[in-house]
C-alpha cells in the first residue's frame, strides 16, 4: 500500500519510514518543492491539491509545532494550536474531496484527558480541562470532514514517547547520568508511556487494518508513577536518584508547560489496542527504556 506521511522528518515519522516493510511505500508530504516520492503542501497558506492523494491508500498525519520545545508564550501556544488544527482540517478536506477517500490516521495526544489523578482513562473517557485538552479536542474535531465523507479516521492519542533522540526521556538522560536526577514534584503522578518503536508501529498498524477506527490510546498497558519511572531509569543508568525537582522549581524553569506535561497525572489504558490484539514490541518500561538508549 502507499502511505502519505506529514511530519515525516520528525521523531515518530522517521521511525515509521524505517519500520515500514516492503509492502508499504512511503510518500512524504513536504513544504519545499517536492522531489521523487514526495508531495508538496503549504498548511499555512491552506494549499493541498486533492489530486495529490491519487493512489494513496492511507495518510498518517503527524505534522505540528513541537510542544516540548521552548516556553509556552502566547505566540507559542497559538502556533501549537494552529499548526495542528489548520493542518489537520486541510488534510481532512482534501480527503473528503478525493475520489477514493484514503484512510486518515491522525496524531493526537493523551493530553486530551487533562490532569485526572488516579482515574483510569480509556478511549470512552471524557475530555479533560486545560490548554492541552482544548488543543486535542480541536485537533481531533478537525478530522470531521474526512469522516463525514466516508473515510476511515483513526485518532491516535500518543502517550509519552520514549526515545533518546527527543521528548521527555531525552531531556532526563543528562541530569540522571550526572547523578542529579530524581522524582518530579510528588512523584505520584501517573505517566502513560510508549516506546518509539511501538508508537511508530501503531500508526502503521492503524493504517493497514480496516477494523481500526476512532480514538486509539497509543500507550503501554502499564502506566507508571513518576517516582517508579525515576527509580527504573536510575537503575538502568546505575546512578542514584536522590535529587527531586520540586513543583515550584519546575514551574519557574518551564512555566505552564511543566504543569501540563510533567506534573499532571494521566492513567491511560490502551483498551482499543487490546481489543484488536495489538502485540507490543516493548511491553514493560525497562525493555522500552533500554531499546531507546
Amino acid at each position: 500500500m502507499r502511505v502519505l506521511i506529514s511530519g515525516a522528518s520528525g521523531l515518530v515519522g522517521t521511525r515509521i519510514a524505517e519500520l515500514a516493510g516492503p509492502d508499504v511505500e512511503i510518500v512524504r508530504l513536504v513544504r519545499r518543492p517536492a522531489g521523487e516520492g514526495e508531495v508538496q503542501w503549504d498548511p499555512a497558506a491552506g494549499t493541498l491539491d486533492s489530486q495529490a492523494l491519487d493512489g494513496i491508500d492511507a495518510v498518517i498525519h503527524l505534522a505540528g509545532e513541537n510542544i516540548g520545545e521552548g516556553r509556552w508564550t502566547a505566540a507559542k501556544k497559538k502556533r501549537i494550536l494552529d499548526s495542528r488544527v489548520n493542518g489537520t482540517r486541510l488534510m481532512a478536506d482534501a480527503i473528503a474531496k478525493s475520489d477514493h477517500k484514503p484512510a486518515l490516521v491522525s496524531a493526537s495526544a493523551i493530553g486530551f484527558y487533562g490532569d485526572r489523578g488516579e482515574e483510569e482513562l480509556t478511549e470512552e473517557s471524557t475530555a479533560g480541562k486545560g490548554f492541552l485538552a482544548d488543543v486535542c479536542q480541536q485537533w481531533e474535531a478537525a478530522t470531521a470532514p474526512a469522516e463525514a465523507a466516508g473515510a476511515r479516521v483513526v485518532r491516535v492519542r500518543l502517550g509519552i514517547v520514549l526515545s533518546s533522540k527527543g521528548g521527555a526521556l531525552a531531556s532526563m538522560l543528562f541530569p540522571f547520568r550526572m547523578g542529579v536526577g530524581g522524582r518530579m514534584g510528588s512523584g505520584q503522578q501517573f505517566w502513560s508511556w510508549i516506546s518509539l518503536d511501538d508508537a511508530a508501529s501503531i500508526f502503521l498498524y492503524a493504517a493497514q487494518n480496516e477494523d481500526v477506527a476512532g480514538p486509539v490510546n497509543a500507550v503501554s498497558e502499564s502506566p507508571i508513577r513518576n517516582i517508579d519511572f525515576t527509580v527504573t531509569l536510575g537503575r538502568i543508568l546505575r546512578r542514584p536518584t536522590l535529587f527531586p525537582m520540586p513543583q515550584f522549581m519546575a514551574s519557574i524553569v518551564l512555566g505552564e508547560m511543566s504543569d501540563a506535561l510533567i506534573m499532571s497525572s494521566a492513567r491511560v489504558l490502551p483498551t482499543a489496542l487490546n481489543d484488536c490484539r495489538y502485540r507490543y514490541q516493548h511491553p514493560d518500561l525497562e525493555t522500552a527504556i533500554r531499546s531507546a538508549m
